[in-house]
């Protein structure tokens, strides 16, 4: 007399209501959220780091699209933390670094006679030689 008379859960209608990706919390955007959002109000901060495990009530998840456009109001500061699984973008300085190592193995290598001349590549006198950007060095005590 106790048994149910619904089938397995299976047989049950499936719902379009609630979908295991999580969508974007603004407004009429349907896109999968990449970011969550979060307001240290203390602090007058945004902070914008990578999808949170599980949806907070307090927090906001956001598309890609959003999470770039996001601004804060006036006097606000907005923290983006990577998530470290995302290729970093170049900085300039990581731009000028390839630029120098790229110089450095166009040129040619150095002959054992321009070491010793005054007016040779090496003006360290501690250098013994050289290979691309690493340098052989005498011992201080020799």
């Amino acid at each position: 007399m106790g048994e149910s008379r619904r089938g397995p859960l299976k047989s049950a209608v499936p719902s379009n209501v609630v979908s295991p990706v999580r969508r974007c919390s603004r407004t009429a955007c349907g896109r999968p959220a990449v970011a969550t959002l979060t307001y240290v109000y203390a602090d007058s901060t945004a902070v914008l780091g990578p999808l949170a495990t599980y949806a907070e009530p307090h927090c906001y998840d956001l598309c890609a699209e959003h999470s770039e456009r996001l601004t804060a109001p006036r006097g606000w500061e907005v923290v983006r933390l990577s998530d470290g699984s995302a290729p970093a973008r170049p900085s300039g300085d990581d731009l000028e670094a390839l630029a120098n190592a790229v110089r450095e193995a166009a040129r040619p290598p150095e002959r054992a006679t321009d070491a010793g001349k005054p007016g040779g590549r090496s003006g360290d006198p501690m250098e013994v030689g050289r290979r691309g950007h690493l340098r052989v060095l005498r011992s201080p005590d020799n």
